[in-house]
């Protein structure tokens, strides 16, 4: 999570901008940000039920879920797990993912920090207020330790277009891996995980994972090279999978899966750092998979990644994936064309003061940004 590295106010300070295509400026039907609620305690994460068009979700990183319905924020959190988590610099709350079926069974998952510094992924249950969710009814899905160091806990739960649930986890803190966990096939850090949440209980383990009977791995890994894979986002058109993994001391990255590419793919971390060396003595290192985007720490000092705009009301950025930098504030965009990173565009009014904590969809495929600050926008077209 990228809110322990700097201090934003240090960091707005410190970091530029790249000569990227300005985009449209902010004339009638120009991307914009409108605000939609400034009374949040550090958001770092919104979303919704499938199908659920009145509410979004937004996850607070103090271990609360706040509901709006129709853009008011309601009194009552949706869930408080504050008292069973460990909050502050990178650790807290950090992700939310409802099921597929939320609307039938009303599961939903958590990713969070425990009070040992641990990371826990738990499955929690509705009410018959939909409006509540039964804090009680949590049950472990998977626990990992991580006790070391207090930073690169990742966050991301997400559901893919196959049903899977995918988290991401950081590499498990200390300045350039110093656990090697990022290349250990053995380790769930520095990894993107892939579980069937409904195959078993707690979970199984797709018998189509990569590593599935590889005795020098665990099944459970989909992707693994990566150092804090802080957010990431299937495109509800095309399925292509973009993570945005959070850099060591000199370059962020963007990284893709297409859509029907297997697992396995290894991004590098700790021998490479963006597209360039790190622990390897000469690079490229053959059979890695280079970032289609990178930037360099001029610019910023922590990608957050967002999402394939596919929001027939903003055109302007239909088709492109949109990032942001923590510290920096500023929002920029590319369409992923060719397997290349092409058309990127920078989007001065979509920018943020705050800390840019987490980019976020609702059902209807509108876009939001959240900071750390307090403040949740929706991303829309100027009148």
């Amino acid at each position: 999570m990228p809110v322990g590295r700097v201090t934003w106010v240090a960091a707005l300070l410190a970091c530029g901008r790249v000569p990227v295509d300005p985009g449209p400026g902010p004339g009638p039907g120009a991307p914009v940000l409108q605000l939609v609620s400034d009374k949040l305690n550090s958001p770092i994460f919104v979303t919704a039920p499938p199908g659920d068009t009145a509410r979004l979700f937004v996850v607070e990183q103090g271990g609360r879920i706040r509901v709006l319905r129709h853009d008011t924020l309601l009194s009552t959190p949706f869930l408080n797990i504050a008292g069973h988590i460990s909050a502050g610099g990178e650790r807290g709350l950090l992700g939310l993912a409802f099921h597929p079926a939320y609307a039938g069974n009303g599961r939903f998952y958590v990713y969070f920090t425990t009070p040992a510094g641990d990371i826990r992924i738990a499955r929690y249950l509705v009410t018959a207020n939909l409006d509540i969710a039964d804090s009680a009814s949590g049950d472990t899905v998977l626990t990992v330790a991580h006790r070391s160091e207090s930073n690169h806990n990742g966050g991301m739960l997400v559901f893919g277009p196959d049903g899977k649930l995918y988290a991401g986890l950081g590499d498990g803190g200390g300045g350039g891996d110093p656990f090697d966990n990022g290349q250990n096939r053995k380790a769930l850090l520095g990894k993107i995980l892939r579980l069937d949440v409904d195959g078993a209980s707690p979970y199984a383990i797709p018998p189509d994972n990569p590593f599935v009977g590889d005795t020098g791995a665990r099944g459970e890994i989909w992707l693994y090279g990566l150092r804090n894979p802080w957010r990431f986002s299937f495109d509800r058109l095309t399925g292509h999978l973009y993570i945005g993994d959070v850099g060591q001391s000199a370059w962020e990255e963007v990284d893709v899966l297409s859509a029907g590419a297997p697992g396995g793919g290894n991004y590098g971390w700790n021998q490479m750092e963006g597209k360039h060396c790190y622990a390897a003595s000469s690079c490229p290192v053959p059979g890695l998979i280079l970032p289609v985007l990178e930037y360099a720490h001029g610019q910023g000092c922590s990608v957050t990644g967002g999402y394939v705009s596919r929001d027939g009301s903003v055109p302007d950025l239909l088709g492109h994936y949109l990032y942001g930098d923590y510290c920096g504030g500023w929002v920029r965009s590319f369409r992923y064309v060719g397997a290349q990173a092409a058309d990127p565009r920078d989007w001065p009014a979509l920018s943020v003061s705050g800390g840019l904590s987490s980019f976020g969809e609702d059902a209807r495929g509108r876009m939001y940004v959240t900071t750390l600050a307090g403040n949740l926008y929706r991303i829309v077209s100027q009148p």
